[in-house]
């Protein structure tokens, strides 16, 4: 698989910037590379699925509230995910709202080798939009 997102520098946090060919597969990349922050994403097994349904006014809203909502998943149920699948997006009277599923598991620090936590996504130099027929994304991690 071929890894659509990198690290950029960033002093104190996590600075990300995600591609995609669609909206869809922005936001999936968006959220490996969240979870890439914390864990070794490649030692995490799809065993437990989870859905999410986020909505934001705009995208970097939906953005924010997509990455939160997996991140609860990951203080709520010490969840870890490697895998996620964006099922649906809608524009309605300017509100998007994105249905998914994620696949993880449970985290083990043996396992997992846990790198950093991740507090909070952050509006910080956030941006998502479409650039040269590719849809991208930055963000920081408050980490």
């Amino acid at each position: 698989m071929k890894v659509k997102y990198r690290f950029l520098d960033h002093p104190a946090d996590a600075f990300i910037e995600a591609y995609g060919d669609s909206l869809e597969e922005l936001l999936e990349n968006s959220a490996l590379a969240m979870f890439d922050v914390m864990v070794d994403v490649s030692k995490v097994e799809p065993k437990v699925e989870r859905e999410v349904e986020a909505k934001g006014f705009d995208l970097e809203n939906l953005l924010y509230n997509w990455l939160e909502e997996w991140l609860f998943y990951y203080y709520s149920e010490s969840l870890v995910f490697s895998r996620f699948k964006v099922e649906q997006i809608v524009k309605r009277n300017e509100e998007y709202t994105v249905k998914a599923k994620g696949w993880g598991e449970f985290f083990n620090p043996e396992k997992h080798e846990p790198e950093v936590e991740v507090k909070a996504a952050t509006y910080c130099q956030m941006f998502i939009g479409k650039v040269n027929d590719k849809w991208i994304a930055r963000f920081i991690l408050d980490i």
